[in-house]
């Protein structure tokens, strides 16, 4: 059994909500779960997929925020949750999820999952102090002094994050760590990585977008914070439905489309050095002996998967066949079976 949200937008609200759908402002709505009415906030949100028919929304109830993805382009349904289950196995904190059939103003909208939002309530609720947090919202947020398409100078070491949480002189943190990692080298940039970048988080992250073939997760799609006791940057993942053999927007690709060094500048620094190289080669190996197994990831495929199947049924808002749908196991885990061997590989060359 999923649960099921009823959403109440009045009809004035919904036109303003629908006169421009890249807008950043709230409408007024009602949550109805479990019988209690409950006051939110509600926005359309996403990249391309607010043109989408199943649109995704972003809701503020009761001072928490809470994504409501239609995964549009996923005809499995399941590869954010999965992806985040993943990460959580491999020791990298990341967004709990939950799988739900939305009603808005009385009519279903078919099958959506819950993504926790990555802010206060997150660090909150796992008992980790930050004091500075920022999305990495396009790939300019690629750890590099040049614009990913153009190689021209970026105008500011700030292009392509969003501040989310901290003081405005962690922004100007953020720009030093960033332009230090591409101005120093040898023993000075080992030293100066090891005073501020938390470097084992950051080789699990690495291993975790890899694995599930996140070709998008390297240069945007990640949240990056600050500890505040360590002062050292961490990294959380985010935007994981192009994965497991499938890209962001549905399309199937190769196995082998992620390397195993991933792309952006800060990995590329971090891999010039043979300590970091052996310690990643470490992480891979236990991934792959723990993690990263049939025995491990297919129970939770099956569960995930099987909980929506009934429902999925009766989802006529999808992009994709029920045959689709039905066949999203098998394909999930032959990309495993053969990203396993592909890793394997290619650590041989690290």
């Amino acid at each position: 059994m999923i649960p099921t949200r009823h959403i109440v937008i009045q009809e004035q609200q919904l036109r303003k909500l629908n006169e421009d759908v890249w807008s950043k402002q709230f409408v007024n709505g009602v949550l109805i779960s479990k019988g209690k009415r409950v006051p939110i906030k509600v926005r359309y949100r996403g990249g391309h997929t607010r043109e989408y028919e199943k649109k995704s929304y972003e809701i503020v109830c009761e001072g928490k925020t809470y994504h409501l993805n239609a995964e549009y382009d996923d005809p499995s349904m399941i590869r954010n949750a999965l992806s985040f289950r993943f990460f959580q196995r491999i020791g990298v904190p990341s967004p709990q999820t939950k799988h739900f059939e939305l009603v808005l103003n009385g009519q279903s909208q078919g099958v959506y999952l819950e993504i926790e939002a990555v802010d206060k309530n997150f660090f909150r609720q796992r008992r980790i102090s930050a004091q500075s947090l920022f999305y990495a919202v396009d790939d300019d947020a690629n750890f590099e002094l040049f614009y990913p398409e153009t190689k021209r100078n970026k105008k500011s070491m700030f292009e392509g994050y969003e501040q989310i949480m901290g003081l405005s002189t962690e922004r100007k943190e953020l720009c030093t760590f960033i332009s230090k990692i591409n101005k120093l080298s040898g023993k000075p940039l080992a030293q100066y990585l090891q005073s501020y970048l938390d470097i084992d988080n950051y080789l699990r992250w690495l291993a975790g977008a890899v694995f599930t073939g996140n070709f998008d997760g390297f240069d945007q799609n990640y949240a990056i914070y600050r500890h505040k006791r360590t002062k050292l940057y961490r990294i959380i993942p985010w935007d994981y439905e192009g994965t497991w053999g499938r890209n962001c927007y549905g399309k199937v690709c190769s196995s082998d489309l992620v390397r195993v060094k991933g792309y952006n500048g800060l990995t590329e620094k971090l891999m010039s050095f043979k300590s970091v190289r052996i310690r990643y080669k470490q992480i891979l190996t236990s991934i792959l002996r723990t993690s990263f197994t049939r025995k491990q990831i297919s129970p939770m495929i099956g569960h995930l998967h099987g909980t929506i199947a009934p429902y999925m049924l009766n989802d006529y808002n999808r992009k994709w066949p029920y045959s689709e749908f039905r066949g999203e196991p098998e394909l999930i885990m032959n990309y495993m079976k053969e990203r396993r061997e592909i890793i394997k590989k290619e650590m041989k060359k690290l």
